[in-house]
């Protein structure tokens, strides 16, 4: 049976949140929503008026100088350089431009980057871009590899996120558990309350989307 998904909308937007109602497995927990985000990172419009959301939350005094898009975020990525720029932010780097740069994983999920990339982390100010933050160990990993190139991270924002803080950062998203999905669990598949009243898994997801079983 496919999977039905429920829309959710943003006062200030044409943004929709689309989710699944379930028990899902990722890499990292089980969850009982899935989050597509699919059309918001990849159809233009809805990138966009993401990016002018998430824009929105940060000072124009906030330095950024590279943007680094995880989770299949660079559409939305471009967007928000091209509005920050519009907006004055401040940036250090020689072009005053904003740099839009994805990781590369290793097999042991560690982030890393090229010598053809390193040079748009080392000695600036890069702001995390993640389509969902739910347990945090992917925006805490894109930190440290930015601290291990020597740059400095300056945020983390989020399309939809259920964690308020990552190391030492305050999420910035459009969507939280705090305006939609207040009963969003995401626990280790040890602890999961669905595994423990014997409810079967609906489908694996990941950043690229769900694989239903």
């Amino acid at each position: 049976m496919p999977i039905q998904l429920i829309e959710y909308p943003v006062s200030t937007s044409n943004l929709r949140l689309r989710v699944a109602r379930g028990h899902f497995a990722t890499s990292h927990s089980h969850i009982n929503y899935y989050i597509d985000l699919t059309m918001t990172k990849h159809r233009l419009s809805e990138a966009r008026e993401a990016a002018i959301e998430l824009a929105a939350t940060f000072r124009p005094s906030t330095i950024i100088d590279t943007i680094l898009c995880l989770d299949g975020t660079e559409v939305v990525g471009a967007c928000m350089a091209s509005e920050l720029t519009k907006a004055g932010f401040s940036n250090m780097n020689a072009h005053r431009t904003i740099y839009v740069v994805t990781p590369e994983h290793t097999s042991g999920s560690q982030l890393i980057f090229r010598d053809n990339s390193a040079p748009m982390i080392v000695g600036k100010h890069v702001l995390v871009l993640a389509a969902s933050v739910t347990t945090g160990y992917t925006a805490q990993a894109a930190i440290e590899a930015i601290r291990y190139y020597n740059g400095t991270p300056v945020g983390v924002c989020a399309i939809f996120t259920c964690v308020e803080e990552c190391e030492g950062f305050k999420i910035k998203s459009i969507f939280n558990t705090q305006n939609v999905l207040d009963d969003y669990c995401s626990t280790s598949s040890h602890d999961c309350p669905l595994c423990k009243a014997g409810q079967r898994l609906d489908a694996m997801v990941n950043a690229y989307g769900i694989s239903s079983f």
